[in-house]
């Protein structure tokens, strides 16, 4: 039987907000990774990197204030970081887990580039709050620079940023070079890096990518199996978190469809996730998107839980 190639999102849940609570989570995770390995599937990571971008923009901007001849950190370089040091906790814990279990296979992950449409809506309505509480003074300073902030009453002043679409995965083929030499690849960290092109060059962008919606992406790029979000809960409900709450075991890429332009996904919440299935399934017809919690995967690849979607 020849494996089944997925691309796994891992949320926030999967890592942790801290650097502490990361080296405990991705130990967690690495057996969820595990138990899709030994069930014989082969698996290209993304994951989120909301907490962890935040925490580095947050250290660079205060060591900027303490040594003032050190350069801030732009919203690129601290993307490139994070996929940097997630992925090196979470490719250590799986290499741990899976040799533990006996498997010897490469662990690798991929430093990557994504485009970004310099005229996306998003840099005129940027939304993506990140980095640490300000004064209004600093704030001002950040709105002098052509920075958005954004304002949480009783707390302070935020810098907000753009999450513009991904257009192409620059890394893509070297992505797609492992999975078919059947290592398991961490790709696309934290969206990936959005970066403008200029003629033959990359140029960093003051933005971020929604993780979901690379994940939709790459897995149509790759044109896998399946798509396998892990998320807060164990399904996909309709009329979440109301009298009438239902879980929703499988739906069609038309009633996707149809409960996105009803209202019934919340932008920040499931609302991507959704979207990302059905990008991934207009792109692959044959696939399969599955979205669950990580502690259930193990029972909703064999069909027990979770909510799937499929054309």
């Amino acid at each position: 039987m020849s494996k089944k190639k997925v691309v796994v999102s891992l949320g926030h849940e999967a890592l942790g907000y801290t650097t502490l609570e990361q080296w405990d989570a991705v130990k967690v995770t690495a057996k969820a990774l595990a138990d899709l390995v030994e069930a014989d599937y082969q698996l290209t990571i993304t994951h989120s990197n909301g907490p962890q971008v935040s925490m580095i923009h947050k250290a660079m901007t205060e060591l900027r204030r303490v040594y003032i001849d050190y350069t801030p950190a732009p919203m690129c370089v601290c993307s490139a970081m994070s996929q940097g040091y997630v992925g090196y906790d979470i490719q250590n814990a799986l290499r741990a887990e899976l040799l533990g279990r006996g498997i010897s296979k490469p662990v690798s992950t991929i430093l990557t580039q994504v485009t970004v449409d310099p005229y996306d809506d998003a840099f005129y309505e940027p939304t993506k709050v990140i980095g640490r509480y300000m004064s209004r003074e600093d704030a001002d300073t950040e709105i002098k620079k052509g920075n958005y902030v954004k304002e949480t009453p009783g707390k302070g002043f935020r810098r907000v940023v753009a999450a513009p679409k991904p257009i192409d995965i620059v890394e893509i083929e070297a992505i797609r070079a492992l999975v078919n030499a059947d290592q398991v690849v961490i790709a696309c960290g934290g969206g990936g890096i959005p970066v403008i092109e200029q003629k033959h060059a990359l140029k960093g962008a003051s933005a971020v990518i929604e993780k979901d919606a690379i994940a939709g992406k790459l897995a149509g790029d790759l044109k896998t199996d399946e798509l396998i979000i892990l998320t807060g809960v164990d399904h996909v409900y309709k009329n979440f978190g109301t009298d009438e709450q239902t879980p929703l075991s499988s739906i069609s890429l038309m009633e996707a469809k149809e409960l996105i332009a009803a209202g019934q996904f919340e932008a920040g919440t499931m609302l991507p996730k959704i979207e990302a299935a059905v990008a991934y399934l207009e792109k692959v017809p044959t696939g399969k998107a599955l979205i669950t919690s990580m502690k259930c995967v193990k029972e909703a690849i064999k069909g027990k839980t979770g909510t799937v979607i499929t054309v």
